[in-house]
């Protein structure tokens, strides 16, 4: 930050200790005008996407959000989450993160262990994509 060797902090809140976690990342990053690009894949779920945008619209170094949408299967058993309209993320207006889960469509999909990959390169070091 204090080079000004990037624009963008591109993190999510739930890798890296929550809300709280993130926004005192934030305003370190504010300090040095880098802006936010929280991380929004498949990987992070509706509850890490509408932890992301409740942030996104508390703090003033917001820069951009990643977004994806989640597959029916998903919304299924987590009911609520965010939204987008007219171009911007909108949090859902229920309490708390504005989402829920639905225990009984859950036990439809029980959980099967996945890693992601690791590759090696060719000084050893290893880069997980």
């Amino acid at each position: 930050f204090q080079r000004q060797l990037i624009d963008f902090i591109r993190i999510a809140p739930i890798h890296v200790g929550g809300i709280t976690e993130a926004r005192k990342i934030c305003v370190l990053a504010e300090a040095y005008a880098v802006r936010s690009a929280f991380h929004g894949a498949m990987d992070i779920g509706p509850i890490g996407q509408a932890a992301a945008v409740h942030l996104d619209k508390a703090i003033p170094n917001f820069g951009i959000q990643e977004w994806i949408g989640f597959p029916d299967q998903v919304r299924e058993v987590i009911t609520g989450g965010c939204r987008v309209e007219n171009g911007y993320t909108n949090p859902p207006e229920a309490p708390g993160l504005g989402v829920d889960i639905n225990e009984e469509a859950a036990r439809k999909y029980p959980y099967r262990r996945a890693y992601m990959p690791t590759v090696r390169r060719v000084d050893g070091t290893m880069h997980v994509y």
